[in-house]
């Protein structure tokens, strides 16, 4: 049988694992029952993992030259520890830190969103087909017969064209 884990504070056998990822590094705790009680990591609406690796020096505390967010006050040190920000402005203060981390994790550092494809299609049928109404309307109300039919057609068109495209397979 293998050896039990133990208690990284008092080497008794360990019951809570925890582990935490910091700029690709993996900082893992172990804890025994009594002192996971002791460190808060039982209350969930008290416990900061974070917060539990700066005091168990598993986790150096970071140098950020003594950045501050000027309306709230937060520093990355805050950030790192709650996880979230203080205040819409630490966006802006702590800009140089958020950037190249925004980037490591996606596509840039501007959410651009996604739209699908047969939505785009679908909106621009249904733009066409408002104003093509709309043209109808003025045509017959000005007595252009000639251009109302055309219109008529072209809404025609459009409607078959609707009908035509593939609907979604339900699985």
């Amino acid at each position: 049988m293998a050896n039990p884990i133990k208690c990284d504070i008092c080497s008794k056998p360990a019951t809570v694992h925890l582990t935490q990822i910091l700029d690709n590094k993996v900082h893992k705790i172990d804890l025994c029952e009594e002192c996971a009680q002791e460190k808060g990591v039982t209350d969930p609406s008290g416990f900061s993992l974070a917060d539990l690796l700066l005091k168990a020096s598993l986790n150096p505390e970071a140098t950020a030259g003594g950045m501050r967010c000027e309306q709230c006050g937060f520093t990355p040190v805050d950030f790192k520890k709650l996880g979230r920000f203080g205040c819409p402005a630490c966006y802006i203060a702590f800009k140089g830190i958020l950037d190249p981390m925004l980037d490591g994790m996606h596509k840039g550092v501007v959410h651009a969103g996604k739209v699908p494809q047969r939505a785009i299609e679908r909106r621009s049928l249904h733009e066409r087909l408002s104003k093509l109404e709309g043209d109808l309307s003025e045509a017959i109300k000005a007595e252009r017969y000639e251009d109302a039919a055309r219109c008529r057609d072209e809404i025609n068109q459009v409607r078959q064209a609707v009908e035509q495209k593939p609907q979604r397979q339900e699985r």
